[in-house]
This record gives structure tokens, C-alpha cells and sequence, in this order.
């Protein structure tokens, strides 16, 4: 098991290996394998990939996200200019059913709202817009409500799915269904295979919630 130093010095390395992370503004401390990432970058882009470079080295038991963005001059928008930016990119996204998705700006934080039938569109609208110039943060509460399915297929649908995952070890995690609600319990190497987890659990349909239990071992 590596020691917090270790780890410390693992996301360092990890963050000035990542090519979409401006590392220079950040400051990485480790206790109990949790690690906080402090400091200031230029996009919001770049915070959300620090954190998913953070979370899937192994050790890491979880992220405290304290980076604030502060935008070059050449990336501020105002909320109208951000606002329009965004619905343009929400209405020219494929996967997103017409008029499903709304977005209001207020200050440069983007909170989108509607409803989707499956939490990869929920994804997908979030990884839209988060990338534009401008943007400080992204607040989500696009609903899931998917149509109605039978139980036992949902759960034999994300047992195999996660039996296909080659980062996962599926015989660690276990599964169970209620009413549209999915329960993965068991254990993960990384944070990022709990990520890959929950997604193969949410891309089933009629999936409305995924409990997370999942630990991250060592």
C-alpha cells in the first residue's frame, strides 16, 4: 500500500503527464488517500481533467476538488453570449432529443435542466458544454426517467456488462435491482474503475438511480 507521500507524488506526475491539464496552478495534497487538489486554472475543462486524473491512480481513495478557475481575458463570455453558446451546442448534439435540455447562466456557472431516458444523454449534455470559453462551473440536474423495463433484464443486462469490462475485476462487485434503482456493492482497484461501474450499471434501460456502495481497495 503506498504511503501518502507516494500518492502525493504519483498525481503530480500524473497531472503534469496529462496533456489537457495547465498543472502549473496546482497544488496536490494526500491524507488518508484522499487527495485535495488546490489552487487556480484557466478553464473549467482543465479542473474537471485534473480530477479525473487524480481518481484513477491506484490508491486513491478520493478527490477533494478545491480548484478555482479564473479565465484569461481572451476566454471571458458574458452569461447572454455563454448562454447562447451553449443551447447552440446542446441543439446540435445528436444524442440529445430536441428541446429535452435547457441551460441558464448566471455568473459563468451553466445549470442545465429536463429530462433524458438514459445517463449517458445526461453525460453527454454536461460534456458538451463544459469545454465552451467562459464557463466556471457546471451545475447538472437533467433528470433520468427512463421507460419502463423488467427488473430481472435490467440486472442480468449490467452483470454481463460488467463481466465484458476489461478493467474490471466483475466477480468483486455485486448487484441488485429495485423498482428501477441499482445497488453495486463489492470492491474496486481505483476510483476510475468505480466510475467505469456505475456507468455500465446506468447505461441499462429503465435504470432511474445507481447506489453507489462500491469501496476503492488497494
Amino acid at each position: 500500500m503506498k504511503t501518502d507521500r507516494e500518492l502525493e507524488h504519483d498525481v503530480m506526475n500524473e497531472l503534469q503527464w496529462e496533456p489537457s491539464v495547465h498543472e502549473k496552478g496546482i497544488g496536490v495534497t494526500v491524507s488518508n488517500g484522499v487527495v485535495t487538489l488546490r489552487g487556480c486554472v484557466p478553464t473549467y475543462a482543465d479542473k474537471w481533467a485534473a480530477e479525473q486524473a487524480a481518481e484513477r491512480l491506484r490508491g486513491v481513495r478520493g478527490v477533494a476538488q478545491e480548484l478555482e478557475v479564473r479565465l484569461p481575458g481572451e476566454f471571458e463570455q458574458s452569461d447572454a453570449a455563454l448562454a447562447c453558446s451553449a443551447a447552440n451546442v446542446l441543439d446540435w448534439n445528436s444524442h440529445l432529443p430536441k428541446d429535452t435540455v435547457k441551460v441558464s447562466v448566471e455568473k459563468g456557472v451553466l445549470t442545465l435542466v429536463g429530462a433524458v431516458h438514459y445517463e449517458y444523454q445526461r453525460e453527454t449534455a454536461q460534456r458538451a458544454v463544459r469545454n465552451l470559453s467562459g464557463v466556471r462551473a457546471v451545475t447538472n440536474l437533467i433528470r433520468v426517467e427512463p421507460p419502463e423495463v423488467s427488473i430481472l433484464s435490467v440486472r442480468s443486462g449490467i452483470e454481463a456488462a460488467l463481466q465484458r469490462h476489461a478493467q474490471l475485476d466483475a466477480d468483486c462487485i455485486a448487484v441488485e435491482t429495485t423498482d428501477g434503482t441499482v445497488t453495486l456493492r463489492g470492491t474496486v482497484h481505483t476510483m476510475a474503475e468505480r466510475r467505469v461501474a456505475a456507468s455500465a450499471a446506468w447505461s441499462a434501460p429503465g435504470v432511474r438511480q445507481v447506489n453507489d456502495e462500491l469501496v476503492v481497495g488497494v
